[in-house]
């Protein structure tokens, strides 16, 4: 270990006195797509191999209900024995280590999501690989950020390299790996980041293309092209979609919150999620694991017949049958994740997101097309219903949009990709600003959104800025003790505190100026009788919106800060957080300057 870390730091040490440091950030950025691709690669091949083994296992017909069960237990085990029994996921990890953890993501990240979601997935827990896929790459260029000494700008650009070249392999679609980077984890973004993306991206791209075969690889061919007579059918799937990712999001956190929330151990939170997940699985077979390959089936307009198990669904026609089989799945997606992820599986809703939309997609034209005298083509309904579903869950428009063009090869459908999947995101914008994996964290301030601002408030900690080094004093304290107290002192502001510690109030020295100049007031006025309430008391669990919320209130320039305890922690200084504010706003400057 000690050779490895010698020979990396001489090889770095070397480039730096080789090239400029934005040319050795180029070199960085491709070393990153490639770790990063090349783990995108070996998640894809796990799962492939895992649910190969599961599909040709000389078992029963319906022995593979089994294995999700296995697969949360086994989890489970993973987790608690190896990590603490708990960690970390998908993009609100990554989110949250931008904003509160200077973009630093610890190195187990790097591992732990290939090991959880592989055997979560491959064992047929209905959710996807690209969440784990995401905090990974992350994880990995993070980690290499932290080895050549680069700054926070520079780490976070890493982190979206990493994750940007982890999407553009899983799916082999780079343009989509670099508006994801932007769209979901920048919310920043300079000029100067485009060609580190780009870079990693395509490096990303290019290891699951040599590496992986045709068949793993997530594409489909047009089998009909773009009618603009049929744009009236596509706002409507669009205002459709919206509500369907609503419906999803709010789904989801319900059923993994009353999951999450149970009184049983996570052994048997897995146990029940199976038993659970069996039942779903045996009425409706496409919802196991991931569900790409049954999307393929009906993105190619091939979805023709379905295991009716139960036959329940033999009653209808065969034309209703399909109809009612395949709304019942776009019900069913967001429950089956959220049972996967409650009995403490490990992956994430980008998958069952593109799944859910590909099924209404698909829904919604074969519920058109019984009307005799209308046709529209199924297989590029349900590709546009994909963009849709995603745009509105995982609030990523653009992602969407190229996201399909690129896996179409072309960019035929790009107008109704367009339409879909901007009024989605609208209707689902309108009910909720933040998405269902980032809302808890935006609300409390634990990461970063699109307002600069607000941004800049979140990376100040409020410890950092607690100044300590103020005087207290008690209250029966006279004045000639609050004399000596100034003498020594170079405030003009005081905190007065009991016996135990708790704060009481202040006493400032504008309002005792007077009494100074008045020796017969030494001994005979009390600090009680000068102190006063402050204008605001802050606690020290409050974020730095509140903070700043409050100096505009009161209009003061310091504002005493109290513990848990009630006791005096010291005061915050409105200049002192202005000069951080300012200091921050000038770093965040373009790479190139």
């Amino acid at each position: 270990m000690a050779l490895f870390k010698a020979l990396y730091q001489y090889i770095f040490q070397f480039l730096r006195t080789k090239v400029t440091r934005m040319q050795f950030l180029m070199v960085i950025a491709t070393l990153t797509g490639f770790v990063s691709g090349m783990v995108a690669v070996l998640l894809k091949t796990l799962v492939h191999y895992i649910q190969h083994w599961i599909e040709h296992i000389p078992v029963t017909k319906f022995a593979y209900l089994l294995f999700p069960t296995f697969g949360l237990l086994l989890t489970v085990f993973i987790v608690k024995r190896f990590f603490g029994g708990h960690i970390e996921k998908g993009i609100a990890m990554v989110l949250q280590a931008i904003a509160r953890k200077s973009s630093f993501i610890p190195l187990k990240h790097s591992y732990l999501h290939i090991i959880t979601s592989s055997i979560t997935v491959g064992l047929g827990g209905s959710v996807g690989l690209e969440a784990p896929i995401v905090a990974t790459g992350s994880a990995v260029g993070s980690n290499i950020a932290r080895i050549t000494d680069f700054n926070y700008q520079e780490r976070t650009l890493l982190i979206a390299c990493g994750a940007a070249a982890g999407i553009s392999a899983v799916f082999n679609a780079p343009i989509a790996g670099v508006i994801f980077a932007i769209e979901v984890l920048l919310t920043e973004t300079v000029v100067s980041y485009f060609i580190p993306l780009i870079i990693s991206s395509v490096v990303g791209a290019l290891c699951s293309k040599i590496i992986l075969q045709e068949a793993s690889l997530f594409n489909f061919v047009l089998k009909q092209t773009f009618n603009y007579e049929n744009v009236p059918f596509y706002i409507l799937l669009g205002l459709l979609a919206g509500f369907v990712s609503l419906y999803y999001a709010r789904t989801f956190k319900k059923v993994e919150k009353k999951l999450h929330s149970s009184t049983l151990n996570a052994y048997a939170k897995a146990l029940l999620g199976g038993g659970i997940l069996m039942l779903i699985y045996f009425i409706f077979p496409p919802l196991f694991g991931e569900g790409y390959k049954s999307v393929k089936i009906v993105a190619n307009g091939d979805f023709r017949q379905f295991s009716d198990n139960t036959t329940l669904f033999s009653l209808l026609n065969e034309n209703w049958a399909l109809i009612a089989f395949t709304a019942f799945i776009v019900l069913l997606k967001p429950v089956a994740a959220a049972i996967t992820i409650g009995g403490g599986g490990n992956g994430g809703n980008f998958a069952p997101s593109l799944f859910t939309g590909s099924y209404l997609g698909f829904f919604f034209s074969k519920l058109i097309n019984t009307i005799p005298v209308i046709k529209i083509p199924e297989g590029n309904f349900s590709l546009v219903g994909m963009a849709g579903v995603l745009s509105g869950v995982m609030y990523c428009p653009l992602t969407a949009i190229f996201l399909i063009a690129e896996i179409t090869n072309g960019y035929e459908l790009f107008i109704p990709l367009m339409i879909v999947s901007s009024i989605s995101f609208f209707i689902v914008k309108s009910y909720e600003p933040y998405s269902m994996e980032t809302k808890k964290l935006a609300l409390e301030g634990q990461i970063f959104t699109h307002k600069k601002e607000r941004n800049i408030l979140t990376s100040i900690v409020l410890a950092d800025m607690l100044q300590e080094q103020y005087e207290s004093i008690g209250p029966d304290k006279k004045l000639k003790d609050l004399i000596e107290v100034i003498k020594r002192s170079e405030k003009n502001i005081f905190a007065v505190v009991d016996n135990k510690e708790r704060f009481m109030g202040i006493v400032e020295l504008n309002d005792i100026k007077q009494k100074l100049f008045q020796p017969d007031c030494y001994n005979s006025v009390s600090i009680k009788s000068m102190m006063k309430k402050p204008a605001a008391i802050l606690s020290t669990d409050q974020d730095m919106h509140t903070v700043m919320e409050k100096f505009d209130v009161t209009q003061s320039w310091y504002l005493p800060i109290l513990d848990k305890d009630k006791k005096f922690a010291g005061f915050i200084s409105k200049t002192k957080l202005f000069n951080k504010y300012r200091e921050i706003l000038a770093s965040q400057g373009d790479l190139y300057e």
